[in-house]
């Protein structure tokens, strides 16, 4: 029983990395490979176990002791364990978790009967059948992995027909309603502040419905179609988020969108992408997708965005940086304790002038994305600036808390790269009063660049902190060398997880100083 429960813990933690893994093996199987999963202590603590459980020569009472202890140890560890992103039981979780200890079922009758003849035939002594099924409940403990990606790829035929019928269903869903106005927005970054300033800003004039949270692959917008959408709306905002090339483009064939915004094209998810020029076709599947009347707004200040020309539908582009050729640009720039002022100056000469509790360029770029679309869409300058004036942060995305006990936190916890990481750090260079705290782990999914790109972010931190605390040794030695390469006068601390990383800066920071929390890595990351 003992050995039951830590198989059943076992599988739930290796189903919640699947998952955090979008479900596909190609990226479950890299992460294994990466952080040693299939090797770890506990794993190799059981295959001794289950081999020593084997020894003819072992006797009885030994085998029993070692496998109870065993069990009690991995159960007690997996059942109090911590997790930044717990296992979300959703419907297919929970149809991968019972296919999985039903394959654990079938495989302990087919091990059971191999057993039972080994008994019969002396090769094991006495050890008893209800034994020889902890042992192989061990086993399959050791090979949990393997037990979850054959449920994973048996169930996949299920899977495909309940993600038609609900695509189908999204699909009627909006071919019933032809008036409604589609905006797509993606980009390697900004795209979900992007969006939350276009909902607020179109809300002044219409009936708006925006993918809600992290809902920005197909599925998550087909829920949101279904369980959201009402025949009263009147613009639906898309954000399209991809991880490899045809992503945006199943989106877009479902949704078809007459406006688009990319909001960047930089080096994010580069191991699945290959190159930057992957990522630039792939963002540009929302601009291809559009009709010839349609409308794309475009972000000038990235190269791969500035140097892929638009033919399909008429184009606009922005950009923050003066020395840009752009459509629309950011000028009168300040920024203060309270937020941002600045103004968005078109070709011909109009002027829009804003003021937004927020701070940081990159609000700025995605604040212009947003404003331009609303102005095309009809929504009157005076409403885009007190809509504007009402923003709120979006959370972990640089925002501003001023805490109870004296801190100033920003927070741009929720995904790093290295042109966000960057404003980030501006912005605590900025900051005075106090000292400058900055919590990080460093960037992720960056390909063959991730040591130079995080040794840069290990810069950048040097120059703009006064403590730097690295979270964790994924990116630890690439951010010390960069911290080195300036022989700066920040103090370094290390810490093997966020909230201890947290605990430590309490220890030390007063009032008055100022915390940065940049990036903070999911469970898959150590």
């Amino acid at each position: 029983m003992l050995a039951l429960i830590a198989v059943c813990f076992q599988l739930k933690r290796d189903l919640m990395m699947l998952q955090q893994n979008s479900y596909r093996d190609e990226r479950y199987t890299r992460w294994m490979r990466e952080s040693h999963e299939s090797t770890n202590v506990n794993r190799l603590i059981g295959w001794v176990v289950f081999l020593a459980a084997l020894l003819p020569m072992m006797p009885y009472p030994c085998a029993v002791g070692l496998m109870g202890a065993f069990s009690i140890w991995q159960a007690i560890r997996l059942a109090t364990a911590k997790h930044k992103k717990p296992l979300v039981f959703t419907n297919r979780a929970k149809r991968i978790y019972f296919t999985a200890l039903a394959v654990s079922v079938v495989g302990y009758a087919a091990a059971a009967a191999v057993l039972y003849s080994l008994i019969g035939a002396g090769f094991l002594g006495t050890l008893p059948l209800l034994d020889c099924a902890c042992v192989y409940l061990i086993f399959v403990f050791c090979a949990s992995t393997a037990v979850i990606r054959l449920a994973n790829w048996l169930l996949q035929p299920v899977e495909r027909s309940i993600n038609k019928k609900y695509y189908d269903e999204a699909a009627s869903i909006l071919a019933s309603m032809p008036d409604l106005k589609v905006v797509g927005v993606t980009g390697s970054y900004g795209k979900t502040s992007t969006k939350h300033f276009l909902e607020r800003m179109l809300s002044e004039k219409y009936d708006v419905l925006m993918t809600p949270g992290n809902f920005n692959t197909t599925l998550g917008v087909v829920r949101t179609v279904r369980e959201h959408m009402k025949p009263y709306n009147e613009v639906f905002i898309v954000e399209m988020g991809a991880k490899q090339r045809g992503d945006i483009k199943e989106i877009c064939d479902l949704v078809h969108p007459t406006v688009g915004i990319v909001t960047a094209v930089g080096p994010m998810h580069l191991e699945s992408f290959g190159s930057i020029e992957n990522v630039q076709s792939t963002k540009f599947e929302l601009i291809d997708a559009l009709p010839a009347d349609g409308l794309a707004v475009v972000n000038n200040d990235f190269e791969y965005i500035a140097n892929r020309p638009v033919d399909n539908a008429e184009c606009l582009r922005y950009a923050v940086e003066a020395d840009r050729p752009a459509n629309y640009h950011a000028v009168d720039v300040k920024y203060s304790p309270s937020g941002t002022e600045f103004a968005i100056a078109d070709d011909k000469g109009e002027v829009l002038r804003l003021r937004t509790g927020l701070v940081g360029e990159c609000n700025v770029s995605n604040l212009m994305a947003a404003a331009i679309v609303a102005l095309r869409l009809g929504v009157e300058k005076e409403k885009i600036r007190y809509a504007v004036e009402k923003l709120e942060q979006v959370e972990h995305r640089l925002s501003i808390k001023r805490l109870p006990n004296g801190l100033t936190l920003i927070d741009d916890a929720y995904n790093s790269n290295p042109v966000g990481s960057k404003m980030a750090l501006d912005v605590l260079a900025q900051m005075d009063g106090g000292r400058r705290f900055v919590i990080t782990p460093g960037m992720i999914e960056l390909g063959d660049d991730q040591f130079k790109l995080n040794k840069q972010l290990g810069v950048h931190a040097a120059m703009s902190a006064d403590v730097i605390i690295i979270v964790g040794q994924y990116n630890h030695d690439a951010i010390m060398a960069g911290i080195e390469e300036t022989k700066g006068k920040a103090q370094v601390l290390t810490a093997p997880t966020f909230d201890q990383a947290q605990r430590m800066m309490l220890e030390i920071a007063k009032a008055g100083d100022t915390v940065l929390y940049e990036n903070d890595l999911p469970d898959t990351f150590k």
